[in-house]
């Protein structure tokens, strides 16, 4: 909610259309007054999931880490230690295994026990179960869902994917605002902190949104993959147009497909979710769990993965690995009985949509550069933290009383070229984006206009 530009208020930018200046500024009030919370939320949430490696290590190191690792004795098999969890969960499902990567890391495996998901952890040496996680009781699912729902489902899912979309807005917006009368550095630029009042709080606004403002885009269109309605457009147009993953992917040809996606089966790369899972032939007893390592081996697949079990007769096993940098980013499918290799993905297979996409969600999570990019990603969260309640201390000391304050409505507030062209862009890009941005529109043009008494009340 920039109030100021350059130095000048808006009222006073003489060179600028008047009438376009106080529509975009009108818009910039809404989107920041209604989705300020959300912003920091996200942020604060976003902050918090940056540093899940650490978090998780420390929060659940008496699971992870064995205390003191009996090398003398070598590790068990991997189906010695699946046996070893079977014993303790007579009656639940094995569904996958991580194997240790390190001499003091315990092996994972994922189990289905009354029909709740948990990953077991148990000690490769001696085969004792060391501990055991709930899927739904990590503290940093909670905050993923936090952040990505709002722990609503659908419904907070496109609550967040608006929130995103008008934080594009925003951004948009402010920078237009913000775009000084003469090109001075103070205020511009550099925030002056020392002037306090109102110039204190709108440099610490509009200076610090527009340092931010490249990080910010940065994080919407790298968060898009994940949401409702623009995800969904986006892994559509990816296999549409084989910017994904690749036909090639199916090693010697097609194979005989069932009716689920890959991340139906298995937790895999972004890229691979939409790849159809392939069915297994034959009737022959299933590979041992080693020998589908050796596959996994022999197809270079880095360290960290994980293997799924197959679901059924028909079912294959799944090796996926999601690293920390996309480039190591590996699927295989399997078919259980005679080990061929039925489906292969992994980075360099990616189309080059695929290949932007990951190596963003990656910069998202603050995975690819290691800690740097999760102390930048840091650094953005709390900036965002910071530009929202400072526009909304600018609102409460600049609002009339008993009345919202909003920027009039100006006289003939058409949709000029510029902006039509922006509604349109953020349309194809961001649907929610658009659609919500001609409501608006549409409200405040039709609706609010003619109750003099609603826009007394919203009115400056």
């Amino acid at each position: 909610m920039i109030e100021k530009t350059g130095g000048e208020s808006v009222s006073t930018t003489a060179h600028k259309p008047q009438r376009l200046m106080q529509l975009i500024w009108r818009w910039h009030f809404y989107a920041g007054i209604i989705f300020a919370p959300f912003i920091v939320i996200l942020s604060i949430t976003g902050a918090v999931y940056l540093f899940k490696p650490q978090l998780e290590d420390w929060l659940y190191r008496d699971d992870y880490y064995i205390q003191e690792p009996q090398k003398q004795n070598g590790k068990l098999t991997p189906s010695m230690q699946v046996e070893a969890v079977r014993k303790v969960y007579p009656y639940g499902q094995i569904t996958s295994y991580r194997p240790s990567d390190g001499p003091n890391r315990t092996a994972e495996v994922g189990v289905m026990d009354k029909g709740q998901s948990a990953t077991v952890f148990v000690n490769p040496y001696s085969g004792r179960v060391v501990g055991q996680i709930k899927e739904d009781e990590r503290l940093l699912e909670k905050i993923e869902k936090l952040h990505g729902e709002l722990m609503m489902g659908t419904m907070g899912d496109r609550l967040v994917e608006l929130a995103a979309c008008w934080a594009m807005i925003l951004v948009i917006t402010g920078l237009y605002l913000w775009w000084p009368k003469e090109k001075t550095i103070r205020g511009a630029l550099i925030p002056r902190l020392t002037k306090g009042g109102r110039i204190f709080w709108r440099d610490a606004h509009a200076v610090t949104g527009v340092w931010l403002s490249g990080f910010a885009i940065l994080l919407i269109l790298t968060g898009l993959p994940w949401s409702g309605v623009a995800g969904d457009l986006i892994s559509k147009l990816a296999t549409s147009t084989h910017t994904g993953y690749p036909a090639f992917a199916f090693v010697g040809g097609p194979k005989p497909e069932s009716a689920k996606p890959t991340k139906q089966v298995a937790d895999v790369p972004w890229a691979a979710e939409k790849v159809p899972v392939p069915e297994s032939s034959g009737e022959a007893t299933p590979l041992p769990l080693e020998q589908v390592m050796e596959i996994a081996k022999a197809n270079q697949v880095a360290s960290g993965y994980t293997v799924y079990f197959p679901e059924g007769d028909k079912g294959v096993y799944t090796v996926s690995l999601s690293a920390d940098k996309p480039e190591d980013e590996m699927v295989l499918h399997i078919d259980q009985y005679s080990g061929k290799v039925l489906v292969r993905v992994g980075f360099s297979d990616y189309g080059w949509m695929a290949k932007v996409i990951s190596i963003g969600i990656a910069l998202h999570e603050g995975r690819y550069f290691g800690l740097p990019n999760q102390v930048i990603g840091l650094v953005v969260c709390l900036g965002l933290v910071a530009v929202a309640i400072s526009g909304l201390v600018m609102w409460w000391k600049r609002r009339p009383r008993g009345k919202l304050g909003a920027p009039a409505l100006p006289k003939d507030a058409k949709l000029t070229r510029g902006l039509t062209a922006i509604v349109i862009g953020l349309g194809l890009l961001m649907p929610l984006a658009g659609l919500s941005m001609l409501f608006v529109f549409m409200v405040d043009r039709l609706v609010v206009k003619r109750l003099p008494a609603v826009q007394q009340w919203l009115g400056a």
